[in-house]
């Protein structure tokens, strides 16, 4: 009878590591969303399409090389020897240990992405996912999983504190950097101090919510899918839930504190961090230990933002390296102080339970030459990526989108009108000359025309008008610029769609063409009077010219009369155009 219960027990904990699995696999959506949440609209396809590849790309490259390295024959306690035992003895294989350590492996890779969201090529992003994926975590994790040398000096990581949220932290970091920030995240001075630091607000934070509320469900799979005891899953259960919890409330009362009001997107992050701390040590701390865990967490996520806004100067979307990064490393450590024999199926102490300092020196051991490994292996990656085929999208596609620019997709929003309010528009020129010079004073009157096309309205000259300016986004700061240097200080801005002859071929969406790609502009409206119209035209034509066909159009419009509307409240002077 004992043998038979042992059976079904073991029946059931095999069933359980392939739901768990596909947990995992479910929170590719949750780091979909968030990150898509937490960045701007014109780029939310491309940041779909990356969390979608980060798994296909990963599993084919997992299955040539990645997982052999990972749980291969171990070679001197460095790698696993590859294999393709997957496809040579598919009858004897480790089916269901595949497919967990794939859904793992993708989560590494997909922590990048947040990091280098709306700058990054998508060629050069499936090429360091595929590197990732194939080679950095595969070695690192066989170190900690795989029988390596961690594994036999008794590192504990039991779901991935280090092996893959740290891991991805520490590459997210090491790109961000290499890759610079997004235009116009940090203002310079003219001897290029940073002299403020921009905000992008996040296009939907209800679906960044969704994504963590996803992500959680999913950590549950994450952190227990590999119990082998319902004592084991029920406290990893809790210690999970008890963390980010925490995290979350503490983050909330210190942003409250610190900004006089609660922040929704670091509270968001904070929940994350939480989980990321705990992850490393979920099946060996108890509920205090959790509560301190998940208390330095909810601190350190917003620590960390800050210091990488403020001192280091690096732009990071959607918070991936405070949340992965700080949180990992300080998940790693927090083993070596909090463990506790208590904790059923646990014979590790930590400091702070009497075991001394000989875990917590093997966690600062692992946690130091993982870090190593992934520091100077990325590095190298992203290097290699950006002196050959460039690692950086264009300024001009940047600030198109990468939507359009990357993916021939005008909108991942077809049938609302979006509106970027980030500082996007506030960017410097993307210079480049198809019409044999770009600059203004010395181009002929034809080129200039052609550049920048003006149409008066033929109607009687009433002297006052009202000039309409499209422009490409890029040039709006200099041409705002122009017209106060003109005097003219009120101005209607929106943002708008369309193309011209500069369109060219439709663009191909589910293999059926479109007739035409709109791409984004600004449009400004002023009514002048005072000053000479004339004098509005040239500093416009002036400010939009980049020397390309289609850099801009102006319209001039006569206007008639000021009337009075009367609201029923108060009255106010509208100016009224002449048909």
């Amino acid at each position: 009878m004992e043998e038979i219960f042992e059976f079904i027990n073991n029946q059931v904990f095999a069933v359980w590591f392939l739901i768990g699995a596909a947990l995992v696999f479910w929170m590719q959506a949750g780091f979909a969303m968030v990150e898509a949440g937490f960045t701007r609209a014109k780029n939310s396809g491309n940041i779909i399409m990356k969390n979608l590849m980060d798994f296909c790309i990963g599993t084919v490259v997992f299955i040539a090389i990645g997982f052999g390295l990972l749980f291969g024959e171990d070679l001197v306690g460095f790698i696993g020897k590859p294999g393709f035992d997957i496809f040579t003895a598919y009858e004897n294989f480790d089916w269901s240990n595949f497919v967990f350590n794939l859904v793992f492996c993708a989560t590494t890779a997909t922590i990048v992405s947040g990091a280098m969201a709306e700058r990054t090529k998508f060629l050069s992003y499936c090429i360091y996912s595929a590197v990732i994926s194939a080679l950095i975590y595969p070695i690192e994790a066989h170190w900690i999983w795989g029988g390596g040398w961690l594994a036999e000096r008794g590192f504990h990581d039991f779901a991935g504190s280090c092996a893959i949220h740290m891991v991805g932290g520490i590459s997210a970091l090491i790109g961000a950097k290499i890759l610079g920030p997004r235009i116009g995240k940090f203002v310079k001075d003219d001897n290029g101090k940073v002299t403020k630091v921009n905000a992008f607000p996040g296009h939907n934070i209800p679906l960044g919510a969704l994504g963590v509320f996803i992500l959680w469900f999913g950590w549950y799979g994450f952190n227990g899918a590999a119990a082998t005891s319902v004592e084991q899953l029920g406290t990893i259960f809790l210690t999970t839930t008890i963390a980010p919890a925490v995290a979350t409330v503490v983050c909330m009362i210190f942003t409250w504190v610190k900004y006089g009001k609660p922040d929704v997107s670091m509270c968001l992050n904070a929940s994350l961090a939480g989980l990321v701390a705990i992850t490393a040590g979920c099946d060996v701390v108890d509920a205090l230990g959790s509560v301190i865990i998940g208390a330095v967490a909810g601190v350190l996520v917003v620590f960390g933002v800050w210091l990488l806004d403020y001192v280091l100067r690096i732009d990071d979307p959607v918070g991936a390296v405070a949340v992965h990064c700080l949180n990992g490393i300080w998940g790693t450590i927090a083993v070596g102080l909090f463990a506790t024999a208590s904790v059923p199926g646990n014979e590790i102490n930590g400091l702070f339970y009497g075991g001394g300092m000989k875990q917590l020196n093997e966690q600062l051991l692992g946690f130091v030459t993982v870090a190593a490994w992934t520091a100077v292996t990325i590095t190298i990656t992203f290097l290699l990526i950006k002196v050959t085929i460039g690692l950086r999208t264009s300024e001009e596609e940047e600030i198109t989108g990468l939507d359009i620019t990357e993916h021939g997709l005008p909108s991942a929003y077809a049938g609302f009108s979006i509106m970027d309010i980030s500082n996007t528009m506030t960017m410097d020129v993307n210079e480049n000359s198809s019409l044999g010079t770009e600059n203004y004073e010395k181009a002929s009157e034809v080129v200039k025309e052609a550049a920048v096309n003006v149409t008066r309205m033929p109607m009687p000259d009433t002297g006052m008008y009202k000039v309409v300016i499209i422009a490409k986004l890029s040039r709006y700061d200099i041409l705002k610029k122009a017209m106060n240097n003109l005097g003219v200080t009120g101005m209607t801005v929106t943002q708008v769609m369309g193309c011209g002859v500069q369109k060219g071929a439709g663009e191909m969406y589910r293999g059926v063409e479109m007739d035409v790609t709109l791409l984004p502009k600004v449009k400004v409206e002023v009514v002048v009077s005072k000053i000479p119209v004339d004098n509005v035209i040239e500093a416009a034509k002036k400010a939009l010219y980049t020397g390309h066909i289609g850099d801009g159009k102006i319209f001039v419009y006569p206007v008639e009369k000021v009337v009075k509307i009367r609201t029923g409240e108060e009255d106010f002077e509208a100016l009224q155009d002449v048909e």
